[in-house]
């Protein structure tokens, strides 16, 4: 299979450059897999893993707390809120993104509280896979 640029892209950093085979992603909707040649496509993000295959067959794993995915011609990049490689994330540092949250839910105003709260749900739900 042929591969495609890949980027994932966090505030003011780039955290992952390179060509990809595929790249599973989060999807606010569920998650959606991209491979060469796929349709454009712009998704919004919730938080979760994404996995991506290099042209070598080896996997990278990114925790993001949310963002976009812009599907093109030309490849995906990935806008992420918060981009964290999983190696790197432990328990304190998944609680401390469960607590930023968790103020970002109690600041928002009404009409932005069930997004926040899916957001605090999807941490919760990726600490317990985790197992940390």
């Amino acid at each position: 299979m042929a591969g495609f640029h890949f980027e994932l892209v966090a505030p003011g950093k780039l955290i992952f450059s390179g060509q990809a085979e595929s790249v599973l992603a989060p999807g606010s909707e569920g998650d959606f897999l991209v491979l060469h040649d796929h349709a454009p496509v712009m998704a919004l993000l919730r938080p979760g893993v994404v996995d991506v295959e290099d042209t070598a067959g080896q996997h990278s794993r990114f925790f993001v707390r949310g963002g976009f995915a812009d599907v093109r011609a030309h490849g995906l990049i990935v806008l992420a809120e918060t981009a964290i490689p999983t190696g790197e994330l432990d328990a304190a540092r998944l609680d401390q993104e469960i607590h930023d949250t968790e103020e970002d839910l109690a600041d928002a105003p009404d009409e932005q509280k069930a997004l926040w709260q899916e957001k605090l749900d999807h941490l919760r739900e990726l600490k317990s896979a985790m197992k940390l």
